[in-house]
């Protein structure tokens, strides 16, 4: 079972590279994040077409997450438990149906939260507690589980080409680390420095200053896996080469490989 997560940055501006990106690459399933798209205007046939069911939870010109798969998915709920009130559209999940087992798979796009201080970190903040209890329930039922996508977390130096840059942004400030570090703590597996300890690993280039050309790029796309998970996990990997094709989101696929 192979497992995507990439954050498009648009529909509309992706919708040629996304599908020539699913044809090369064919994943059994594609968690999208920011396809800025409603749920009714998400083009679903094109992807239809291409034998996958498509689940969206849009928000007009922003967010947006969506699964796309190719197996049998279940039991898909939208929306970050534990505020009724959060009306933006940053998370989906559901459990895909495997040839040897199921797995939970959870699609998220963590808040940005700059400026901090300010609002709009104190949101990111407060959506991290409702993300740590979440993944407490998907550790306690001790089954296959993932939490992947755009987290807006730089989790250490080695993951910025340049970490003194980001040391007073909201990606990469100590509460914001510590925050990861807590979910992390509970006994979660982050699939790609499992396997993958070398430095200019990234997942993210800006589209300013010539970033893509000097590699100045940050890793924030992260995959989180239960033990449970984590014990199928046979392969992992950044697709870097996609950020340097035609009109390209800012973020490139990460993917895992489960014996599932």
């Amino acid at each position: 079972m192979k497992i995507a997560t990439f954050n498009i940055n648009g529909i509309k501006a992706r919708i040629e590279a996304l599908p020539r990106w699913l044809d090369a690459f064919q994943p059994d399933v594609a968690l999208l994040q920011e396809i800025k798209s409603v749920d009714e205007n998400f083009p679903r046939e094109i992807f239809e077409d291409r034998g996958y069911q498509v689940e969206t939870h849009g928000q007009k010109s922003f967010n947006g997450v969506a699964i796309l798969s190719k197996l049998p998915l279940e039991d898909v709920t939208r929306g970050l438990p534990g505020d009724d009130s959060d009306e933006q559209a940053r998370w989906i999940e559901a459990t895909v149906i495997g040839d040897k087992t199921a797995v939970r798979v959870c699609g998220l796009y963590l808040p940005n939260g700059n400026p901090a201080p300010g609002p709009k970190y104190d949101y990111k903040l407060a959506w991290m507690k409702r993300l740590k209890l979440r993944a407490a329930e998907l550790m306690a039922a001790e089954e296959p589980a993932l939490m992947a996508g755009d987290y807006n977390i730089i989790p250490q130096d080695i993951d910025a080409a340049r970490p003194q840059a980001w040391h007073k942004d909201a990606l990469a400030l100590p509460q914001s680390r510590a925050a990861y570090r807590e979910i992390l703590n509970l006994g979660f597996t982050e699939a790609f420095r499992a396997r993958n300890q070398l430095p200019e690993q990234y997942s993210f280039w800006d589209y300013q200053a010539g970033a893509w050309n000097r590699n100045d790029g940050i890793r924030i796309d992260h995959f989180l896996m239960t033990p449970a998970c984590a014990d199928l996990m046979t392969d992992v990997g950044i697709e870097a080469a996609v950020r340097g094709e035609e009109k390209p989101s800012d973020h490139v696929p990460v993917w895992v490989e489960l014996d599932a």
